[in-house]
């Protein structure tokens, strides 16, 4: 397996871990999952830089990067990301790629810096209305997890950890601007989770198709042999839908171009 380099940079004052390779533009944006680190992009990331440059990163407390020194909202989380880019010298605009967490981070970047953004792809993606599938787990699942949130208030763990603002992100999302009108691909996987009850599956389904309409140039492709992690079962189906996203996103920029001219 063919390893990512990965390097640090300095991002008013505090240490990001990132990798960047390939050339071209525009250039496509890489938004780990919740916790997930700069490895998860392992099958896919080579092969998007030979289409142009492909830029991932570890959010604060992942990796190398500097521990996170307050909440990590939404909008926190799309600032640093901004200054990340800034700071290696990657300029917009953006192909925003955002898995599961990460997908409501390029949600809502879409939304703040429309200027900057000519596609989304969303891979499994978070969308704000997955917030109320909690109350449909079952006893065991929801015991299990306020036990670990009073294990991690009580030791001080994960003080500021980005699934703490889930509820606020999605806050930041709805009092944001309208989604652009750019391209947009939803990858979304076709197998249940184990250990996902049936009616939390299908409200989650119900919002992955939701997520596509948020663009008219919105579409969905289900990862039939993927359950939330497609990047991993189905690269090439990934990759696939990431060029895809890629090329109209081009197509779009060189016709506005033509345009002006």
């Amino acid at each position: 397996m063919k390893m990512i380099a990965k390097r640090t940079v300095l991002v008013d004052g505090k240490r990001t871990e990132y990798a960047l390779d390939g050339r071209g533009t525009p250039a496509i944006v890489l938004i780990n999952g919740g916790g997930g680190p700069i490895e998860g992009w392992h099958k896919v990331y080579h092969a998007l830089a030979e289409k142009s440059a492909v830029f991932a990163y570890n959010r604060a407390g992942i990796g190398k990067s500097a521990k996170p020194e307050g909440p990590q909202d939404g909008e926190t989380i799309v600032a640093a990301l901004r200054g990340a880019l800034n700071a290696v010298g990657v300029k917009p605009p953006y192909l925003l790629v955002g898995h599961s967490l990460g997908g409501l981070y390029a949600n809502l970047y879409a939304r703040l810096h429309p200027e900057e953004t000519v596609g989304v792809v969303l891979l499994e993606a978070s969308h704000p209305g997955d917030l109320a599938i909690g109350e449909l787990q079952s006893g065991a699942v929801r015991g299990a997890n306020k036990l670990l949130r009073l294990m991690d208030a009580l030791i001080g763990r994960r003080k500021w950890h980005e699934t703490n603002e889930v509820a606020q992100t999605a806050a930041q999302i709805a009092r944001a601007g309208a989604f652009p009108d750019v391209p947009l691909v939803v990858v979304s996987g076709g197998k249940r989770p184990p250990m996902m009850p049936e009616a939390v599956y299908d409200v989650r389904r119900d919002n992955q198709t939701e997520l596509a309409r948020l663009s008219a140039r919105g579409r969905q492709i289900v990862a039939a042999g993927s359950g939330h992690f497609p990047q991993f079962s189905e690269p090439a189906l990934v990759v696939s839908a990431i060029e895809d996203c890629l090329e109209e996103a081009r197509s779009r920029q060189n016709r506005e171009v033509a345009q002006r001219i």
